[in-house]
């Protein structure tokens, strides 16, 4: 069911846990299948150095979490709010048709970190 780039990522997430000072943080989450994802960044000079992730959810959940977290890391803030579903679901290797909505939360969340990155420093 599940490539085997999810299911490593699901077993080791190397992106799992919190920053010490971060600068921003979004959660979300889908009623409908329980998932709840926190994104926290920081971000100096307009660029994501950091990104780490707390999920609450189903292996795709996770997985995706943690390769939203990786594929962050140096862009600029325009380059993360860019960022697709379809590039996470690309860099797992794929995620069952039922299991693409996980690959939406972790943008989700990581676009609200930015959103309150940028309300704290206006």
């Amino acid at each position: 069911m599940y490539s085997e780039k999810v299911m490593k990522r699901f077993r080791n997430p190397k992106n799992a846990g919190e920053l010490k000072e971060p600068n921003g943080t979004g959660e979300v989450g889908n009623p409908a299948c329980g998932d709840v994802m926190k994104v926290e960044v920081k971000i100096e000079g307009n660029i994501v150095k950091e990104a780490k992730f707390k999920t609450f959810g189903c292996c795709a959940a996770i997985a995706a979490s943690d390769a939203v977290c990786d594929l962050v890391k140096g862009k600029t803030v325009e380059e993360a709010l860019a960022m697709t579903k379809q590039e996470i679901i690309d860099h797992l290797g794929g995620l069952p048709n039922i299991k693409v909505h996980c690959s939406v939360l972790g943008i989700d969340a990581l676009k609200a970190a930015i959103k309150d990155y940028r309300e704290k420093h206006k």
